[in-house]
């Protein structure tokens, strides 16, 4: 009866819900390797109201945009268990 005593003291204590402090480097600290967090939102939410919108197009084409990889000369047929870079037997 004493355990479940102690652990409702500690449920009601908030000791085991405690996180720990968030630590944030200086603004000079060199990044480590990785993409740089941004250093600020991309859009500050919906433009004010009465504020112009335009919609521009993407003058490029999806075959501009993504080209399709060269054709190899070579492609060898799939071993057991292969599925990638290879072509399928049969017909």
């Amino acid at each position: 009866m004493t355990l479940i005593a102690l652990a409702t003291a500690l449920a009601l204590s908030g000791a085991s819900a405690q996180t720990p402090p968030q630590q944030t480097p200086p603004a000079d600290a060199p990044r480590l390797g990785g993409l740089a967090p941004p250093t600020g939102p991309f859009v500050d939410g919906p433009p004010p109201p009465g504020a112009r919108v335009v919609f521009v197009p993407n003058p490029k084409t999806p075959t501009e945009m993504f080209p399709p990889p060269p054709p190899r000369e070579n492609v060898p047929f799939c071993k057991r268990g292969q599925f990638d870079g290879c072509k399928q037997r049969g017909g």
